[in-house]
C-alpha cells in the first residue's frame, strides 16, 4: 500500500509539473497586448522610449516631445540637425544607432585612394576589392610620380562623408598622414591600422568607416588580410555605439 501511495504521490506531482510546463509554452507563445506608449525592448540593449531608425535627418520634431533620459534609437548612418543635438545634450537623450549586421558576404561601395609611395599597393587593393565583390572607387593617384597625400585622402574622406560611397581605404607611406587628414572631415573616423587585431578592433570599438594603411609598413598579404578583417567587422554592441555616440557628439561642439 505504501508503494501505491508513492506511485500516486509521484504521479500527481508529474502531471502538476507538465501541466505549469504547457501553460507556461502557451503564455510564452500568445502576443502579448500592445500599448502605444510603452517603451520598445531590443535584445540585449537599452529601452527604446522612440525609434526614428527610419531617417537620415533627425531634425528638432523628431525629439521635441522626449523627456529627460530617453533613449532615441536612429539609423548608423542618421545625421542630427544642430538643433535636434542641442535638445539631445540638454536633456540627456541617450541616441542608439541600430548597425544591421554585416559581414564580407555584403558587397560595399569602397572609395580607395592613394599618393605615389602608396599607388603600387593601391592597384592590388582594387584587384582585390573585385575579388570579393566590392564596387570600387578610384580617387587617384594614377601613377607613382610625386603628388601629396593630404588631397586624395580628403577626397575619400568626403566620399565617406557625403554618403557617397559606404566605406574609404587610403594608402600612403606610413597611413598615419592620411589618417590625420581624413579625420579633419566631419563624420569620419579614420583609422591607421597595421594588422589585424587592430583593424578589428577599430571596426568592432570605434567604427572606423575609412581605413589608412602604410605601403612601407606592410606587406600585400598583410593588406589582404587587414583589409578583409576590416571590412568583415562591424559595430554592433550597444556599449561601443554609446562610446562613438560620444565621440560624434565631442566633434559637434567644435562645428558650431
Amino acid at each position: 500500500m505504501a508503494d501505491d501511495a508513492t506511485r500516486d504521490r509521484v504521479r500527481a506531482l508529474v502531471r502538476d509539473v507538465l501541466s505549469k510546463a504547457v501553460s507556461a509554452e502557451f503564455d510564452a507563445s500568445t502576443p502579448a497586448p500592445s500599448a502605444s506608449a510603452a517603451p520598445v525592448t531590443t535584445p540585449a540593449g537599452p529601452a527604446i522610449t522612440r525609434d526614428e531608425s527610419a531617417k537620415l535627418v533627425i531634425t528638432e520634431d523628431d525629439v521635441r516631445g522626449l523627456e529627460r533620459g530617453s533613449v532615441l534609437r536612429i539609423a548608423e548612418a542618421a545625421r542630427l540637425t544642430p538643433l535636434a543635438a542641442d535638445i539631445i545634450n540638454e536633456r540627456g537623450i541617450e541616441v542608439v544607432r541600430r548597425v544591421p549586421r554585416q559581414g564580407l558576404t555584403t558587397n560595399r561601395t569602397v572609395a580607395v585612394g592613394a599618393d605615389h609611395g602608396g599607388y603600387p599597393m593601391k592597384e592590388e587593393l582594387k584587384t582585390f576589392l573585385a575579388e570579393l565583390g566590392h564596387r570600387v572607387h578610384d580617387f587617384g593617384t594614377d601613377s607613382e610620380s610625386a603628388v601629396d597625400y593630404p588631397d586624395f585622402a580628403h577626397a575619400v574622406a568626403r566620399a565617406v562623408a557625403d554618403r557617397r560611397v559606404d566605406v574609404g581605404i587610403v594608402i600612403d607611406g606610413a597611413g598615419v598622414g592620411s589618417a590625420i587628414t581624413a579625420n579633419k572631415v566631419p563624420g569620419v573616423r579614420a583609422a591607421a591600422c597595421y594588422s589585424v587585431e587592430v583593424a578589428r578592433n577599430s571596426r568592432e570599438h570605434n567604427g572606423a568607416n575609412v581605413l589608412t594603411l602604410g605601403s612601407k609598413t606592410i606587406s600585400s598579404a598583410e593588406m589582404r588580410d587587414i583589409v578583409r578583417a576590416w571590412l568583415g567587422t562591424e559595430l554592433t554592441e550597444d556599449r561601443h555605439r554609446k562610446r562613438v555616440s560620444k565621440i560624434e557628439a565631442i566633434e559637434r561642439q567644435y562645428q558650431r
